[in-house]
């Protein structure tokens, strides 16, 4: 995509996903639960590297569907480190375990973690007016959104994981202004800008 964000312009599967995915506002419990768990498996590591081995994680996580990794057992981890091409981090994956459990119990709470996570907006995509010039990696609202996680039981997340999850599920609209997606994923959508 001509003048799309300059990070997705090195890798073929970097630009698939920033044209179709990276951006978008995400409602679905499910999608929005792989997206967060793809930021913890992420955390020290490259995004490319998410991305090649997402199939992998599927296979090896019970496609992030938290209803069975909540299931999981040690035998289940010990299983799913042992998968070909799966990450050897044993601390991140009972992270996913748990953080499973932790979101279910969202769910139990809210009716969905969808209507949790937007109600911190309002329902309205955010963009930023100062994030023209730089990008941060962490703000108030993923502080907020962590902190309230972390009290929830989630594990190995933090500030600038959450953010990366915001802006990769279009809370946050951080598409450079020259691209074309930052106008696109703001369609039929609510918008409120920020000057901060």
């Amino acid at each position: 995509m001509e003048n799309a964000c300059a990070w997705s312009r090195t890798h073929e599967l970097l630009s698939l996903y920033h044209d179709t995915e990276w951006g978008v506002p995400v409602h679905d419990d499910a999608l929005l639960f792989e997206h967060l768990m793809l930021e913890v498996l992420q955390c020290g590591l490259s995004w490319l590297l998410m991305l090649k081995k997402r199939e992998t994680f599927r296979r090896c996580l019970a496609g992030f569907d938290p209803v069975r990794l909540a299931a999981f057992t040690e035998k289940d981890m010990e299983a799913a480190l042992m998968e070909p091409g799966m990450i050897r981090s044993r601390r991140k994956v009972e992270s996913v375990v748990t953080d499973a459990r932790a979101f279910l119990a969202m769910q139990q709470e809210f009716g969905s973690f969808s209507s949790w996570l937007w109600s911190f907006t309002q329902n309205r995509m955010l963009v930023y007016k100062s994030h023209v010039l730089a990008v941060p990696a962490k703000n108030p609202l993923s502080d907020s959104i962590s902190s309230a996680l972390k009290a929830r039981g989630f594990r190995h997340l933090g500030s600038v994981t959450v953010y990366s999850m915001l802006q990769a599920c279009g809370v946050i609209n951080d598409h450079e202004r020259t691209c074309p997606r930052f106008y696109e994923v703001m369609q039929g959508v609510e918008v409120s800008w920020i000057d901060d």
